[in-house]
């Protein structure tokens, strides 16, 4: 009889081990920025169609970051900045008639997000991105 009321007890003990070493919820995205963010870019001004027919990527590591509006060929590419409060990345291309074509993505956290804005001489954009 003793095993029968022992027995609940260890598997209550179990289950709560198992809670105990579960991975706690995601920090937010001031807290633990590293990792690859998606979001959907929407136009604000401008032409914007090539960047907001896809899903665009953020991916944010120790030393660099990229975004790629769109998932397209074009990536741009910077440094966080310490802390991880503020972010900017750009590419410059050269258009057929010799003029830069400047890229520009601005975006900081905010909760469990980063929210950013992309600009080109074209196009104005911003975007929520999330895990």
């Amino acid at each position: 009889m003793i095993a029968c009321l022992a027995r609940p007890a260890v598997v209550a003990l179990g289950l709560a081990g198992i809670l105990a070493l579960a991975r706690p919820a995601a920090a937010d995205a001031l807290h633990d920025p590293k990792g690859l963010w998606t979001g959907q870019l929407v136009t604000d001004r401008g032409n914007c169609t090539s960047e907001t027919r896809d899903t665009s990527t953020f991916q944010v590591g120790s030393k660099t970051l990229t975004f790629t509006p769109a998932d397209g060929s074009v990536p741009l590419r910077g440094q966080p900045e310490k802390g991880y409060a503020h972010y900017h990345a750009e590419a410059l291309l050269q258009q057929p008639s010799g003029a830069a074509y400047p890229m520009v993505f601005e975006a900081h956290p905010e909760g469990k997000t980063i929210v950013g804005t992309y600009g080109t001489p074209r196009c104005r954009a911003h975007i929520v991105l999330s895990r």
